[in-house]
Protein backbone atom coordinates (compact mmCIF):
# COMPACT_ATOMS: atom_id res chain seq x y z
CA UNK A 1 0.00 0.00 0.00
CA UNK A 2 2.81 2.37 0.94
CA UNK A 3 4.70 1.48 -2.25
CA UNK A 4 1.61 2.20 -4.33
CA UNK A 5 1.24 5.61 -2.73
CA UNK A 6 4.90 6.38 -3.40
CA UNK A 7 4.53 5.26 -7.00
CA UNK A 8 1.50 7.51 -7.48
CA UNK A 9 3.41 10.36 -5.86
CA UNK A 10 6.34 9.88 -8.25
CA UNK A 11 4.00 9.85 -11.25
CA UNK A 12 2.18 13.00 -10.14
CA UNK A 13 5.43 14.84 -9.35
CA UNK A 14 6.90 13.88 -12.73
CA UNK A 15 4.05 15.52 -14.67
CA UNK A 16 5.41 19.10 -14.33
CA UNK A 17 8.88 17.87 -15.31
CA UNK A 18 7.50 16.05 -18.34
CA UNK A 19 5.51 19.13 -19.32
CA UNK A 20 8.61 21.35 -18.99
CA UNK A 21 10.75 19.01 -21.08
CA UNK A 22 8.11 18.47 -23.79
CA UNK A 23 6.87 22.02 -24.25
CA UNK A 24 9.93 24.08 -23.31
CA UNK A 25 13.28 22.32 -23.33
CA UNK A 26 12.81 20.30 -26.53
CA UNK A 27 11.49 23.29 -28.55
CA UNK A 28 14.31 25.40 -27.08
CA UNK A 29 16.95 22.93 -28.24
CA UNK A 30 15.37 22.78 -31.71
CA UNK A 31 15.24 26.58 -31.90
CA UNK A 32 18.87 26.87 -30.80
CA UNK A 33 20.02 24.28 -33.36
CA UNK A 34 18.20 26.09 -36.18
CA UNK A 35 19.66 29.47 -35.14
CA UNK A 36 23.22 28.22 -35.75
CA UNK A 37 22.40 26.35 -38.96
CA UNK A 38 23.31 27.48 -42.49
CA UNK A 39 20.65 29.11 -44.61
CA UNK A 40 20.09 27.53 -48.00
CA UNK A 41 18.83 29.89 -50.74
CA UNK A 42 15.52 28.67 -52.07
CA UNK A 43 15.05 26.37 -49.09
CA UNK A 44 15.04 26.75 -45.31
CA UNK A 45 18.33 25.63 -43.78
CA UNK A 46 20.83 22.81 -43.52
CA UNK A 47 22.59 21.51 -40.37
CA UNK A 48 25.80 23.25 -39.45
CA UNK A 49 27.29 25.73 -37.02
CA UNK A 50 27.63 29.45 -37.60
CA UNK A 51 27.23 32.57 -35.46
CA UNK A 52 26.66 34.78 -38.50
CA UNK A 53 22.95 35.12 -37.80
CA UNK A 54 23.59 36.47 -34.30
CA UNK A 55 26.26 38.83 -35.63
CA UNK A 56 23.85 40.12 -38.28
CA UNK A 57 21.16 40.66 -35.67
CA UNK A 58 23.21 43.03 -33.49
CA UNK A 59 24.64 45.09 -36.34
CA UNK A 60 23.39 47.51 -38.98
CA UNK A 61 19.73 47.63 -39.87
CA UNK A 62 18.56 44.96 -37.45
CA UNK A 63 20.53 46.61 -34.64
CA UNK A 64 18.39 49.71 -35.16
CA UNK A 65 15.26 47.51 -35.10
CA UNK A 66 16.37 46.11 -31.75
CA UNK A 67 16.94 49.60 -30.34
CA UNK A 68 13.54 50.74 -31.64
CA UNK A 69 11.82 47.75 -30.01
CA UNK A 70 13.57 48.42 -26.70
CA UNK A 71 12.69 52.13 -26.85
CA UNK A 72 9.04 51.41 -27.63
CA UNK A 73 8.76 48.84 -24.84
CA UNK A 74 10.53 51.11 -22.36
CA UNK A 75 8.24 54.06 -23.11
CA UNK A 76 5.04 51.98 -23.02
CA UNK A 77 5.99 50.35 -19.71
CA UNK A 78 6.99 53.66 -18.11
CA UNK A 79 3.74 55.33 -19.20
CA UNK A 80 1.70 52.38 -17.91
CA UNK A 81 3.41 52.63 -14.50
CA UNK A 82 2.84 56.40 -14.32
CA UNK A 83 -0.87 55.86 -14.98
CA UNK A 84 -1.50 52.70 -12.99
CA UNK A 85 0.54 53.26 -9.81
CA UNK A 86 -1.44 56.28 -8.48
CA UNK A 87 -4.68 54.68 -9.73
CA UNK A 88 -3.95 51.45 -7.86
CA UNK A 89 -2.93 53.29 -4.69
CA UNK A 90 -6.19 55.26 -4.68
CA UNK A 91 -8.15 52.07 -5.34
CA UNK A 92 -6.60 50.33 -2.31
CA UNK A 93 -7.97 53.14 -0.11
CA UNK A 94 -11.55 52.61 -1.33
CA UNK A 95 -14.17 50.12 -0.15
CA UNK A 96 -13.93 46.42 -0.94
CA UNK A 97 -17.06 46.59 -3.11
CA UNK A 98 -15.56 49.24 -5.39
CA UNK A 99 -12.28 47.31 -5.55
CA UNK A 100 -14.11 44.20 -6.75
CA UNK A 101 -16.00 46.15 -9.42
CA UNK A 102 -12.80 47.76 -10.74
CA UNK A 103 -10.98 44.42 -10.63
CA UNK A 104 -13.74 42.81 -12.72
CA UNK A 105 -13.45 45.59 -15.31
CA UNK A 106 -9.67 45.25 -15.48
CA UNK A 107 -9.87 41.47 -15.83
CA UNK A 108 -12.43 41.97 -18.60
CA UNK A 109 -9.92 44.15 -20.46
CA UNK A 110 -7.23 41.55 -19.83
CA UNK A 111 -9.42 38.85 -21.37
CA UNK A 112 -9.74 40.73 -24.67
CA UNK A 113 -7.80 39.35 -27.60
CA UNK A 114 -4.97 41.47 -28.94
CA UNK A 115 -6.75 41.31 -32.31
CA UNK A 116 -9.84 43.01 -30.82
CA UNK A 117 -7.73 45.63 -29.08
CA UNK A 118 -5.72 46.32 -32.23
CA UNK A 119 -8.76 46.78 -34.46
CA UNK A 120 -10.52 48.85 -31.77
CA UNK A 121 -7.59 51.27 -31.59
CA UNK A 122 -7.31 51.28 -35.38
CA UNK A 123 -10.96 52.40 -35.58
CA UNK A 124 -10.56 54.90 -32.73
CA UNK A 125 -7.63 56.58 -34.50
CA UNK A 126 -9.06 56.39 -38.03
CA UNK A 127 -10.27 59.34 -40.08
CA UNK A 128 -13.78 58.07 -40.82
CA UNK A 129 -14.88 56.95 -37.35
CA UNK A 130 -12.04 58.03 -35.09
CA UNK A 131 -11.73 60.40 -32.18
CA UNK A 132 -10.56 63.22 -34.47
CA UNK A 133 -14.22 63.62 -35.55
CA UNK A 134 -15.08 64.47 -31.94
CA UNK A 135 -12.41 67.18 -31.97
CA UNK A 136 -13.93 68.58 -35.18
CA UNK A 137 -17.37 68.65 -33.52
CA UNK A 138 -15.93 70.44 -30.48
CA UNK A 139 -14.23 72.96 -32.75
CA UNK A 140 -10.70 72.05 -31.64
CA UNK A 141 -9.57 71.15 -35.17
CA UNK A 142 -11.03 71.98 -38.58
CA UNK A 143 -10.76 68.63 -40.36
CA UNK A 144 -10.73 65.01 -39.24
CA UNK A 145 -7.50 63.11 -39.82
CA UNK A 146 -6.13 59.60 -39.45
CA UNK A 147 -3.64 59.04 -36.64
CA UNK A 148 -2.64 55.59 -37.75
CA UNK A 149 -0.27 54.09 -38.78
CA UNK A 150 2.16 55.99 -36.57
CA UNK A 151 4.56 55.58 -33.66
CA UNK A 152 2.06 57.31 -31.35
CA UNK A 153 -0.67 54.85 -32.33
CA UNK A 154 1.54 51.85 -31.58
CA UNK A 155 2.64 53.38 -28.27
CA UNK A 156 -0.96 54.12 -27.24
CA UNK A 157 -2.09 50.58 -28.04
CA UNK A 158 0.81 49.03 -26.13
CA UNK A 159 0.17 51.23 -23.10
CA UNK A 160 -3.47 50.15 -23.08
CA UNK A 161 -2.71 46.42 -23.11
CA UNK A 162 0.06 46.83 -20.52
CA UNK A 163 -2.09 48.59 -17.90
CA UNK A 164 -3.86 45.46 -16.57
CA UNK A 165 -0.56 43.59 -16.13
CA UNK A 166 0.89 46.49 -14.14
CA UNK A 167 -2.23 46.55 -11.98
CA UNK A 168 -2.03 42.83 -11.21
CA UNK A 169 1.55 43.24 -9.98
CA UNK A 170 1.00 46.46 -8.03
CA UNK A 171 -2.35 45.81 -6.37
CA UNK A 172 -1.30 42.98 -3.97
CA UNK A 173 1.73 44.96 -2.82
CA UNK A 174 -0.02 48.32 -2.36
CA UNK A 175 -3.00 46.74 -0.60
CA UNK A 176 -0.65 45.34 2.07
CA UNK A 177 0.85 48.73 2.95
CA UNK A 178 -0.28 49.77 6.41
CA UNK A 179 -2.40 52.96 6.22
CA UNK A 180 -0.72 54.11 9.44
CA UNK A 181 2.40 55.03 7.43
CA UNK A 182 0.42 57.61 5.50
CA UNK A 183 -1.49 58.78 8.58
CA UNK A 184 1.72 59.20 10.59
CA UNK A 185 3.26 61.33 7.84
CA UNK A 186 0.19 63.58 7.71
CA UNK A 187 0.21 63.85 11.51
CA UNK A 188 3.76 65.17 11.27
CA UNK A 189 2.61 67.85 8.83
CA UNK A 190 3.14 66.21 5.45
CA UNK A 191 0.46 66.72 2.81
CA UNK A 192 -1.14 63.62 1.23
CA UNK A 193 0.81 64.31 -1.97
CA UNK A 194 4.11 64.64 -0.11
CA UNK A 195 3.41 61.47 1.86
CA UNK A 196 2.70 59.66 -1.39
CA UNK A 197 6.05 60.65 -2.92
CA UNK A 198 8.20 60.35 0.21
CA UNK A 199 6.72 57.20 1.78
CA UNK A 200 4.48 55.17 -0.53
CA UNK A 201 6.69 55.26 -3.63
CA UNK A 202 9.99 54.45 -1.82
CA UNK A 203 8.58 51.44 0.04
CA UNK A 204 6.99 50.18 -3.21
CA UNK A 205 10.11 50.53 -5.36
CA UNK A 206 10.61 46.77 -5.84
CA UNK A 207 7.00 46.32 -6.94
CA UNK A 208 7.29 49.29 -9.30
CA UNK A 209 10.43 47.87 -10.90
CA UNK A 210 8.92 44.37 -11.14
CA UNK A 211 5.77 45.79 -12.73
CA UNK A 212 7.89 47.78 -15.18
CA UNK A 213 9.86 44.68 -16.17
CA UNK A 214 6.71 42.61 -16.68
CA UNK A 215 5.25 45.34 -18.88
CA UNK A 216 8.52 45.63 -20.79
CA UNK A 217 8.63 41.89 -21.50
CA UNK A 218 5.00 41.85 -22.63
CA UNK A 219 5.36 44.81 -25.01
CA UNK A 220 8.66 43.53 -26.38
CA UNK A 221 6.85 40.35 -27.43
CA UNK A 222 3.76 42.11 -28.80
CA UNK A 223 2.93 41.20 -32.40
CA UNK A 224 -0.52 42.31 -33.59
CA UNK A 225 -0.68 45.86 -32.23
CA UNK A 226 2.57 47.06 -33.89
CA UNK A 227 1.51 45.21 -37.04
CA UNK A 228 -1.94 46.82 -37.15
CA UNK A 229 -1.15 50.33 -35.89
CA UNK A 230 2.38 50.99 -37.13
CA UNK A 231 4.58 51.15 -40.19
CA UNK A 232 7.50 48.73 -40.73
CA UNK A 233 9.85 51.13 -38.92
CA UNK A 234 7.58 50.87 -35.86
CA UNK A 235 7.46 47.07 -35.79
CA UNK A 236 8.66 45.26 -32.72
CA UNK A 237 11.08 42.37 -32.72
CA UNK A 238 8.28 39.79 -32.81
CA UNK A 239 6.90 41.16 -36.08
CA UNK A 240 10.34 40.99 -37.70
CA UNK A 241 10.82 37.42 -36.45
CA UNK A 242 7.61 36.44 -38.23
CA UNK A 243 8.65 38.35 -41.34
CA UNK A 244 12.07 36.67 -41.52
CA UNK A 245 10.79 33.18 -40.73
CA UNK A 246 7.68 33.05 -42.91
CA UNK A 247 7.92 35.68 -45.63
CA UNK A 248 11.70 35.78 -46.14
CA UNK A 249 12.11 32.00 -45.61
CA UNK A 250 15.13 32.70 -43.37
CA UNK A 251 14.48 30.39 -40.44
CA UNK A 252 18.04 30.48 -39.00
CA UNK A 253 18.02 34.26 -38.73
CA UNK A 254 14.47 34.34 -37.38
CA UNK A 255 15.42 31.67 -34.83
CA UNK A 256 18.45 33.71 -33.72
CA UNK A 257 16.18 36.71 -33.13
CA UNK A 258 13.70 34.50 -31.27
CA UNK A 259 16.48 33.10 -29.05
CA UNK A 260 17.48 36.62 -28.06
CA UNK A 261 13.87 37.53 -27.28
CA UNK A 262 13.32 34.35 -25.28
CA UNK A 263 16.54 34.73 -23.29
CA UNK A 264 15.73 38.38 -22.53
CA UNK A 265 12.18 37.53 -21.43
CA UNK A 266 13.27 34.68 -19.14
CA UNK A 267 16.01 36.78 -17.54
CA UNK A 268 13.75 39.78 -16.91
CA UNK A 269 10.85 37.69 -15.57
CA UNK A 270 13.20 35.87 -13.19
CA UNK A 271 14.61 39.22 -12.02
CA UNK A 272 11.12 40.68 -11.49
CA UNK A 273 10.05 37.64 -9.46
CA UNK A 274 13.15 37.95 -7.29
CA UNK A 275 12.25 41.60 -6.65
CA UNK A 276 8.70 40.69 -5.63
CA UNK A 277 10.10 38.05 -3.28
CA UNK A 278 12.15 40.63 -1.40
CA UNK A 279 10.71 42.39 1.60
CA UNK A 280 10.24 46.10 1.20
Amino acid sequence: MVKDKKRVGYIVSSIPTLYLVTFFLIPLVILLSISVSHRVPGAFYEPGFTMAHYARFISGFFGSILLNSILLSALASAAAILIMFPFTWILTRLSRFIQILILICILAVLSLSEVIVGFAWSTLLSKSAGISNLFVWLGIVENASSWTPSFTAVLSGLIYVTLPYCFLVLFPVLSRIDPEFNEAAQTLGASPLKAFFTIIIPISRNAILASYIMGFVFTLGSFLIPNLLGRPQHWTLTVHITDQTIYQANMPFGSAMAMFLLFTAITLVWFSQSLLGKKE
